[in-house]
């Protein structure tokens, strides 16, 4: 099946880099699950990644595997993956999630990981490597979801704003306050259903390929356990530098806007979860925020933060590619 049979001691340290980008996604991925409920002061950063950690660990228990699956099966042709190509996707995405952390950039940790995918594959084998449905699948989501998430948190905030146009702003603070907890924990399950499985498909494609999923390509109840708890530990260890930028940055949220914005944000992520789609819960809780605060007014929304984040957006596929392209040209010298 494979080119290369990968000593057990090599194999375990391969995982554990894989379960290391995981770990990483979510310390950078943090501030989607907990911005808007810090920045609304609902709940103090050290007991908001609490909250968001536990559900991120909690979110196998309501979803399937679907997106586990198009990450394994759907980026680049399942037969030509090798741990080298492995290494090398970890590589540009592990490289590109550090240096948008050190920086504060909220840009995609799934997107990193497919660019990684992608940049190896091609520099192994060339185009023959995409599986363009799911590639072009991928590609549309970079749009929608941040679309998406913009839409229904816009319309969220027109039609809570309509249900409580007479009621006093100090009885809609506390009623939000409240919601905001449901809205968070929604937020969160949708982000751990959909993050932590990027990874799953990652370590159960490397399996596969060692042949020790039995010629069938299924993801094991280790690797999806092992996968949500790295994630859930990285929400732990926060990311307080994107956290600021999401909070606070793009534009003021009260309560009742960062229970809209995490809503919108949680709905589009359970669609795409259970579409199989690995789409970027930074892009959706952006385009929500973003979304609450062109509610108000578009001169609320500080655009050229925006439009920085978008740049991040475009050249996350890529440069993840590059990197990982160049490991992989760096690994085949050592063979």
């Amino acid at each position: 099946m494979t080119e290369v049979t990968l000593a057990f001691p090599l194999l375990v340290g391969l995982i554990a880099v894989a379960l290391l980008f995981d770990f990483l996604n979510g310390l950078h991925d943090a501030a989607n699950s907990i911005a808007t409920i810090v920045s609304t002061r609902v709940l103090r950063p050290q007991y908001a990644v609490l909250w968001a950690a536990f559900f991120n660990f909690i979110a196998f228990l309501f979803f399937g595997l679907h997106v586990a699956q198009t990450l394994g099966t759907g980026i680049i042709d399942a037969g030509i993956v090798t741990p080298q190509v492995i290494f090398s996707a970890l590589v540009g995405a592990i490289v590109w999630n550090v240096v948008t952390w050190i920086f504060g950039i909220p840009s995609s940790s799934s997107h990193a990981l497919v660019g990684g995918l992608l940049g190896a594959g091609l520099t192994k084998v060339g185009l023959s490597a995409v599986v363009w449905s799911g590639v072009l699948k991928t590609a549309a989501a970079i749009v929608l979801s941040p679309l998406v998430g913009f839409l229904l948190a816009l319309l969220l905030v027109l039609i809570v704003s309509w249900i409580c146009r007479r009621a006093t702003p100090f009885g809609v603070d506390r009623t939000f306050r409240i919601l905001q907890f449901a809205s968070a924990s929604l937020y969160s399950l949708g982000h751990g259903g959909n993050d932590a499985q990027k990874t799953m498909g990652i370590i159960a494609l490397l399996l596969y390929s060692q042949g020790y999923l039995g010629g069938e390509f299924h993801v094991p109840l280790w690797v999806v356990l092992s996968c949500h708890g790295a994630i859930a530990l990285g929400t732990l260890s926060g990311g307080w530098r994107i956290v600021h930028t999401m909070g606070s940055k793009l534009t003021r949220l009260n309560p009742m806007q960062g229970f809209c914005a995490e809503t919108g944000g949680a709905i589009t992520l359970f669609a795409a979860t259970f579409a199989g789609v690995p789409v970027s819960t930074t892009h959706t809780i952006t385009g929500a925020i973003v979304g609450v605060g062109a509610a108000r007014r578009t001169s609320a929304v500080r655009w050229g933060v925006a439009s920085n984040i978008v740049v991040a957006w475009v050249l996350t596929l890529p440069a993840a590619g590059l990197v990982s392209a160049a490991c992989y040209a760096i690994t085949t010298l050592f063979r």
